[in-house]
């Protein structure tokens, strides 16, 4: 860590950060992201009709 002091005397530490990684572009929407969102969207779905019913 690496600490720096303030004025005052206080000591003020700082973590160490990991280093940035870039990330390559891949498509944009694999299958199982969109299967995701599929499933995602039934499920909101069935929970409003579910709502709709007990009310």
């Amino acid at each position: 860590m690496q600490v720096t002091e303030e004025d005052g005397g206080r000591l003020n530490a700082f973590a160490k950060e990991p280093r940035m990684e870039v990330i390559e572009d891949q498509s944009s929407r694999s299958k199982s992201s969109r299967l995701m969102i599929i499933v995602g969207g039934a499920l909101v779905v069935a929970l409003m009709a579910v709502t709709v019913a007990i009310s």
